[in-house]
C-alpha cells in the first residue's frame, strides 16, 4: 500500500503522468540505452524502431500507481499483470540489481518531461510507487527462478537444431535437443522460451517463442513465422536469422520455459482462439489434451490471411481427431474454396459454439484479441474464463486502466 503522504500525491499527479506517458517513455529509453549501450542486447531492436516497446514499462508502472490509488485494476486483475511481467522477465534473465538502474532512469525521465511540477514530494511519491512495484516483481521472479532450478546470472542452456521443418508460407518449426545430452525441461502447454540469438553483426537479440508441441523428454519445438516489415518497419531480425542462417546441427541458447498462458487443471470445455503465429501455444495445448484427456470437449478457432499461411493446420486436425468431441473453425482474409469449416473475412464470435462453463485461451495480435474478447463478453463469457498471451511488448491490459500501458 502507498503511504498516507504519497497516496494523495499519486492520485493528483497520475492524470498528468498518463498524459505525458509517451514522452516519458521516449526519454527513459533513449537516455538509458544511450548511456548503457550494452543493454541494446536485452531490448528488441525491432520493437525499439517501431516504438512498440517504449511505452510498456512506464505504462505498467503508471497502471500500478492507478491500482494503488484505487483508480485502476482491482487486486486479482493486477495480480495477473504482475505474473505476466514476472514470467517474461525470468525468460529474459532479468536480475534484481537491474531494477536500480531502471528506476534511476525512469524517475529521471519523469523529472525531465514534467520539469518543475516534479517537486521533492512528488518525486518521493513516484519513487515509492516504483519500488513497491519493483519489489513485488523481484520477489515473484526469485520464486520462479528457484522453481525452475535456474541460476539467474547464467539462465541459458545450449540446444542443437535436430530438425527444421517448413510448416506454412514464412513459417518454420525447429526441433531442438539439449547439447549436454540431458533431458529437455518439463513444461506446461502454453509456455514459451527465449531464444538468445547471436547475430552475424556480433550483437545478441532475445526473442520469446511459444513451445508448439506438448512436452517430450528429449526435445523442444518452436515454430517461428518470419516477420516482414510493413509501412517502413524493419523485417524481424531474429526470425529472419533463424529462417535463413540457422541450420541442422547449429546451436542456439534457450531459456527455461516460462509463461502463464498455461492449461488449467480440470475438464471444462476448451475454446482455443488464435490468429497467425498465435496458433503455437494452442497447438501445444491441443497436443497435450488429446494425449491426456481424450474425452474433453475442444473447439479450435483460427484466423489467418490465407490457407497457405495457416501453420500447423494438419497437425491440429490430427490431434483433434483423437478427441471424443472436437470442432475446428477458420476464417481467412482471402477467399477459400473446399476447406471444411472455413469462412472468408474476420472471425465472427457469434458463430463460435460456446459452452456455459467454457475456458478460453486466446493468442494473436492485440486488435484481434480485443475484438474476440469483446464478442465473448457480449455472449456472457466472464473475464476470469478468458486467458491470453501477447507476443512482443504488451500494450493491452485485461481490464481498463487510467493510462495506456
Amino acid at each position: 500500500m502507498l503511504s498516507a503522504s504519497s497516496a494523495p500525491i499519486i492520485e493528483e499527479t497520475l492524470p498528468v503522468v498518463g498524459e505525458h506517458l509517451g514522452d516519458i517513455s521516449g526519454v527513459f529509453y533513449d537516455t538509458m540505452l544511450g548511456e548503457n549501450p550494452d543493454l541494446l542486447n536485452l531490448f528488441s531492436r525491432s520493437a525499439q524502431a517501431t516504438g512498440e516497446q517504449k511505452s510498456a514499462l512506464a505504462g505498467a508502472v503508471a497502471a500500478f500507481a492507478g491500482h494503488l490509488a484505487g483508480l485502476g485494476p482491482d487486486g486479482p486483475a493486477f495480480d495477473r499483470v504482475v505474473e505476466r511481467i514476472a514470467q517474461r522477465h525470468c525468460a529474459l534473465g532479468i536480475r534484481p540489481e537491474q531494477y536500480t538502474m531502471v528506476g534511476k532512469y525512469l524517475l529521471r525521465a519523469v523529472g525531465t518531461v514534467l520539469g518543475d511540477a516534479v517537486t521533492p514530494p512528488v518525486a518521493a511519491a513516484w519513487d515509492e510507487v516504483y519500488w513497491l512495484f519493483a519489489t513485488r516483481l523481484i520477489g515473484r521472479e526469485a520464486r520462479l527462478y528457484a522453481e525452475a532450478g535456474v541460476d539467474g546470472p547464467a539462465p541459458w542452456r545450449e540446444y542443437v537444431v535436430a530438425s527444421k521443418i517448413s510448416e506454412a508460407d514464412d513459417t518454420m518449426s525447429f526441433i531442438l535437443t539439449p547439447q549436454d545430452g540431458g533431458p529437455a525441461p518439463d513444461f506446461v502447454p502454453g509456455q514459451y522460451v527465449t531464444v538468445a540469438a547471436d547475430l552475424p553483426d556480433g550483437t545478441r537479440q532475445l526473442r520469446q517463442y511459444s513451445l508448439s508441441q506438448a512436452a517430450a523428454v528429449g526435445m523442444l519445438r518452436i515454430t517461428v513465422r518470419r516477420v516482414r516489415g510493413n509501412g517502413g518497419a524493419p523485417d524481424g531480425l531474429v526470425s529472419g536469422f533463424l529462417h535463413d542462417q540457422v541450420d541442422l546441427g547449429d546451436r542456439l541458447r534457450l531459456s527455461h520455459p516460462y509463461g502463464e498462458l498455461t492449461l488449467r487443471t480440470g475438464a471444462s470445455p476448451l475454446l482455443l482462439v488464435s490468429a497467425g503465429v498465435g496458433i503455437t501455444p494452442m497447438a501445444a495445448i491441443l497436443d497435450h489434451v488429446s494425449r491426456t484427456q481424450p474425452t474433453r470437449d475442444v473447439t479450435a478457432v483460427h484466423a489467418d490471411r490465407s490457407v497457405d499461411r495457416h501453420a500447423l493446420r494438419a497437425e491440429m486436425s490430427a490431434n483433434g481427431s483423437r478427441l471424443r468431441s472436437f470442432r475446428s473453425l477458420a476464417w481467412y482474409e482471402q477467399d477459400v474454396l473446399d476447406v471444411p469449416g472455413a469462412f472468408t473475412g474476420l472471425v465472427d464470435t457469434d458463430a463460435i459454439p460456446l459452452h456455459e462453463d467454457v475456458d478460453v485461451y486466446l493468442c494473436g495480435p492485440v486488435p484481434f484479441m480485443q475484438m474476440v474478447r469483446v464478442g465473448l463478453h457480449r455472449r456472457g463469457v466472464p473475464d476470469e474464463r478468458i486467458r491470453y498471451e501477447v507476443f512482443g511488448s504488451e500494450q493491452w491490459r485485461p481490464s481498463p486502466v487510467p493510462v495506456p500501458a
